[in-house]
Formats: structure tokens, C-alpha cells, sequence
């Protein structure tokens, strides 16, 4: 009997594990603060509200299926667009296009009453956050017209340097060479004025001086909505340790990026010759005028089983979630996937459908419910809280 009785004991160990997961993964409030689906959208000419699997990380049945409550979707362009604020409002539009095709499923959200709403609605609660300051085209009112449609968040900058704010690629890259480095005194007055709207100021791509500009003397928490601990990943776009601990006394959240080159150092080494043994590719899409890293993006997805072997584990991605814990907390940790802006997240997280296996992982590292409810969503909605009130 008892060589029957200790393997059903196992299985139904197992079995409670799985649902236990999963329980919790529904009953969270999930946020991720980083989609990059709206400018996809553009260059692949889907509908965000269609079947997109094999195509995109991201649709809007998907996003259901994984359980996430809160996205905020990232406007973005390059600084190739020679109108970037009259870009970024076009993006806007296809975000508020969808709600208004979808109105039992989704809905704009620009405040923590709407964002109980949708919550309590189970609509998807749609937030939108601008990546790069360059948007803004040296204009505070522009700033504030964003604002005025609903963004909540923005970035200092994207990868490369506005007038009044230099970028960690710039700063890494050009050094010396840059007409200033940081914030100028028309880059303090976006900070003093995102404080005074309620916009949440993010500084993922910021360079090292631009962000100690910014938390110097930003009045209200900030975030990083798509950026990874350098300690364990030393690239430009992590954050080092002394950056981690001042967002942790700021009270502020960084929200983890799934981009492998952020997760595991050895990765672009390995995609870097990837790409030499698909050179012509990629030269037949930049001749289309395609930019370089999304070209490499659509490489990348055109040989996804070669690219596969390179990505890194899921418990890459928590190992840098640990890290930062150890450090400032479990209060300044959350997830901003950065999903369709980049071609590589973990190997088990192919798309948003799958963002149970974080919380099932999270357990498995024997992170307590309360703990995994502020990492999953909890954090981002207090700042958010905070930086709302005036």
C-alpha cells in the first residue's frame, strides 16, 4: 500500500503547488509598465485587438489569458521622426482607437479612482507612458498636452540625448565629447513640472548624471519602468548599485526588463555573432530604411529556434528580482517586460501569456503571497498613489 500511497501523496502535493500559483497569480493585481505594442503595431501593420500570436508578444486575448490587470503601453519613436510629438499623439490615438472598438474589455486609465474602476469593472486598465523626452520637443506646454491625454509616465530619454537631457548611451558612448552632460536648467524645469502634474518621471536610458539630476530633486517617488541591476548585468542600461539603493530611499520602484542582454552578459556576445552570419539580411532591411535594432529584431524573429538557444532562464530574470530585494527591499521591485521592444525575453516567456510562470517562480524562491502581490503590481500602484496626489 504504501508504494501506491507516497506517489499519490507526491501528485497531490504537486497538483495544490500548481493551482496555489495560479490562485494567487489571479487574486494579484498584476502591472507591467513597459509595452512597446503600439509602435509594433505600426511598423507591422496588425491590430492590436486581433490574433497576433506568432506575430507579436502581445495582443489584447493574450494579455487576459496572462492575467495582467495594468498595462502601461510605451509611445515611442526614434529620433529619426522629424515630428516626434505630432508621432507620439498618433500613437496615442491607436491606443484610445482600441478601448473605444473594445469597451467591455479595456479602458483608459489617468487616475487611481479610474484604475479601481477598471479593476472592479475587470476591464484591462490602459495607461500610457511616453519613452523619451525628445517627444516633448523642448516645449513644457507639449508636456503638458501629454499629460492632458493621459500620459503618466516618461522618460527622461530614450537612447539618445535631448537638448536638456544626455542618455546612458550617450553618456557611455560619446563621454567627452557631449555639450554637457545631465540635466540643464530647462531639463529641471520638465522634472519641477512632471512633480506639479502627477506624471511619474522614469529613468530608464537615463544617463548616470541625468539621473542623479532627477532624483536630487524630484519631490515624489520615481521609477524605472524597464531597467536591470548592473552588478549582475554590466550594461549601460542597468542600474548600478548605488542608483538602486537612492531609488529605494526615494521610495521609487525598478520594474525589472525581460530583454536578455539586460538579464545575462554573455548574450549579446552571442547575438552579435548571430547577426555577422545574417549580415545580408539585415542589410536588406536597413536599405528599406528600416532602423538598426528593430531590423535586428525582425531577424531575430525570423530565426527564433536558432535565437532560442541563446536567451537566458527565467530564473536569470528573478535572480536580478533577488539581487535588488537584497538590497532596498521588497517594496521597490515590480516587472516591466518591455515586450515588443524587444526580440529575446527569457527562454519560458515567449509572449504576455505567459506572465503566470513568474508568480509559479516567485514561489518556488518561497517569496510570501503579500511579498508577490507588491512585486506583481502592488508597488507601482502606491507610487502612483503618491505621485497623484498634490
Amino acid at each position: 500500500m504504501q508504494r501506491f500511497l507516497l506517489p499519490l501523496l507526491f501528485f497531490i502535493s504537486v497538483t495544490g503547488n500548481t493551482q496555489a500559483y495560479k490562485k494567487l497569480h489571479q487574486k494579484a493585481i498584476l502591472v507591467d509598465t513597459h509595452n512597446d505594442i503600439p509602435s509594433a503595431t505600426i511598423e507591422k501593420k496588425v491590430q492590436f485587438d486581433t490574433d497576433l500570436a506568432g506575430k507579436t508578444h502581445t495582443d489584447l486575448k493574450r494579455m487576459k489569458e496572462g492575467g495582467i490587470d495594468v498595462q502601461v503601453f510605451s509611445i515611442f519613436c526614434g529620433p529619426e521622426q522629424s515630428q516626434p510629438y505630432a508621432f507620439a499623439n498618433r500613437e496615442m490615438d491607436s491606443v484610445y482607437e482600441w478601448t473605444r472598438r473594445n469597451p467591455g474589455k479595456m479602458m483608459i486609465v489617468t487616475s487611481p479612482q479610474q484604475l479601481k474602476t477598471a479593476l472592479k469593472e475587470k476591464k484591462l486598465a490602459a495607461m500610457i507612458g511616453v519613452e523619451g523626452g525628445h517627444m516633448i520637443e523642448n516645449k513644457l506646454e507639449y508636456l503638458d498636452k501629454l499629460y492632458e491625454r493621459g500620459v503618466r509616465y516618461m522618460t527622461l530619454t530614450w537612447n539618445n540625448s535631448s537638448p536638456w537631457a544626455t542618455s546612458a548611451a550617450d553618456e557611455t558612448t560619446k563621454k567627452d565629447s557631449l555639450p554637457h552632460k545631465g540635466l540643464t536648467d530647462f531639463g529641471k524645469q520638465v522634472v519641477r513640472r512632471m512633480n506639479e502634474l502627477g506624471m511619474i518621471i522614469d529613468i530608464s536610458h537615463a544617463g548616470e548624471q541625468t539621473f542623479w539630476d532627477a532624483i536630487s530633486m524630484s519631490t515624489k517617488p520615481i521609477i524605472a519602468s524597464h531597467s536591470c541591476a548592473w552588478s549582475l548585468c554590466p550594461h549601460r542600461r542597468n542600474l548600478k548599485d548605488d542608483q538602486i539603493k537612492a531609488i529605494g530611499k526615494n521610495g521609487g520602484v525598478i520594474h525589472l526588463n525581460f530583454y536578455a542582454g539586460f538579464i545575462d552578459s554573455t548574450y549579446e556576445q552571442k547575438i552579435t555573432n548571430f547577426l555577422k552570419q545574417h549580415k545580408a539580411e539585415v542589410d536588406s532591411l536597413l536599405r528599406l530604411k528600416i532602423q538598426p535594432d528593430y531590423a535586428q529584431m525582425l531577424i531575430a524573429e525570423l530565426h527564433k529556434e536558432e535565437v532560442k538557444a541563446y536567451r537566458p532562464p527565467v530564473s536569470a530574470l528573478l535572480d536580478h528580482l533577488d539581487y535588488i530585494v537584497k538590497l532596498i527591499g521588497v517594496d521597490h521591485v515590480g516587472l516591466g517586460s518591455d515586450f515588443d521592444g524587444i526580440e529575446a525575453p527569457p527562454r519560458e516567456l515567449n509572449g504576455v501569456e505567459d506572465y503566470p510562470l513568474i508568480t509559479k517562480a516567485l514561489v518556488e524562491r518561497g517569496y510570501s503571497k503579500s511579498d508577490i502581490k507588491k512585486i506583481l503590481g502592488g508597488n507601482f500602484l502606491r507610487v502612483f498613489n503618491v505621485v497623484q496626489t498634490h
